[in-house]
């Protein structure tokens, strides 16, 4: 799904490093029919307006505390006439984001990083996942598996992912339709059920983790149009090796204006599920009082598949995982840990505090 963090970091890049026309300077479109290449495709592709590398996941500590976090690192490239061959030009900027969710303290931890590319300070390999800035990176190591290490204000998480599964490829062979104009897309796939294992340190205390966590993997050129004005996303791990993910596209109304989804059964079998097979319904809302702003907080998630209609109750760990990062130009939004029957994931709403620009 195209993410919160990722339309307000590239609108701020694309606002305050570009003119609205550059000679000689264009964006590939996203086009159906790709062949994906692994591990080249865990690598950045820097030709796309914007991509990013989403990690969320679930964790216990050693005394049986469930934790949820974010790592998130965001790439875009501003629209910088090719021409200009200054060592400062801001051809790619990256932007890098980090929660908690953690119930003892009733709100998310978070903290974020931003640099231009270059002067070893920020970058985003090609060819395989590697992207940093400053002391936060997002690697993918030698034997496959991927390590995270965050040092942020108040908190900092040092985790490997194992990936289980081969990856998910979101909508028609990883081309993702985001609505009806089939050039609103991006190329997704995600890496679900990842082993996760590491340690979360907050103030002087450090504990082991164990747990599960999604990789989501998006690059595109084109940001949504039309009436749209937020969205609700969620990715579900299932004790039993499953994994769902599913989003719809929210108009002014309130009223689905696209969905779409993917539902990778325990046996290996997928159901790419659409706009008709996916219902998301509220049953209780939180309103933030920082804010003021009020998110579906729970809500039944209805999809169909070829056997029939499953449903999901999606119920948050805490109301407050709201993240409201407007003093870094980025929007406000809510995305926690969710608990489900067999399951627990993450889900995001946004546009509830304001309809995005895109």
């Amino acid at each position: 799904m195209i993410r919160a963090a990722s339309l307000g970091l590239a609108a701020w890049a694309l606002a305050s490093a570009s003119v609205a026309q550059t000679p000689g300077f264009s964006y590939p479109d996203v086009t159906p029919g790709r062949a994906f290449s692994f591990p080249a495709d865990h690598g950045a592709h820097p030709d796309f307006r914007t991509e990013w590398w989403y990690v969320t996941g679930t964790v216990k500590t050693a005394k049986g505390e469930d934790l949820g976090f974010q790592i998130t690192f965001f790439r875009t490239r501003p629209r910088v006439d090719p021409r200009n061959r200054s060592k400062f030009a801001a051809r790619q900027v990256l932007f890098a984001h980090a929660a908690v969710s953690d119930p003892a303290i009733g709100k998310l931890l978070h903290d974020q990083r931003a640099a231009r590319s270059g002067f070893g300070i920020a970058e985003a390999r090609i060819g395989d996942a590697d992207v940093r800035i400053k002391d936060w990176r997002l690697v993918r190591l030698a034997d496959g598996r991927f390590s995270a290490r965050i040092v942020a204000r108040g908190f900092a998480l040092k985790l490997i992912f194992t990936p289980t599964q081969r990856p998910l490829l979101q909508g028609a062979g990883g081309y993702s339709r985001k609505g009806a104009e089939p050039r609103s897309a991006s190329y997704y796939y995600s890496l679900p059920q990842m082993a996760t294992t590491g340690t979360l340190t907050r103030g002087t205390s450090t504990q082991t983790v164990t747990g599960r966590s999604w990789l989501d993997r998006e690059w595109s050129s084109r940001l949504l149009g039309g009436a749209a004005v937020g969205w609700d996303w969620t990715g579900l791990n299932f004790d039993d090796g499953a994994a769902l993910m599913a989003f719809r596209v929210r108009g002014k109304d309130g009223r689905s204006l696209w969905a779409g989804g993917t539902f990778r059964r325990a046996n290996g079998t997928i159901v790419t599920l659409k706009p008709s097979d996916i219902t998301f319904t509220p049953t209780r809302n939180w309103r933030s009082k920082r804010t003021g702003a009020t998110y579906p907080v729970a809500q039944v998630l209805t999809i169909r598949l070829p056997e029939g209609r499953k449903r999901l109750m999606l119920t948050p760990m805490f109301a407050d995982q709201e993240l409201d990062a407007r003093s870094s130009g980025l929007p406000v939004y809510w995305e926690g840990l969710v608990r489900t029957e067999g399951g627990q994931g993450y889900l995001e709403l946004t546009g509830y505090a304001a309809p995005l620009a895109m």
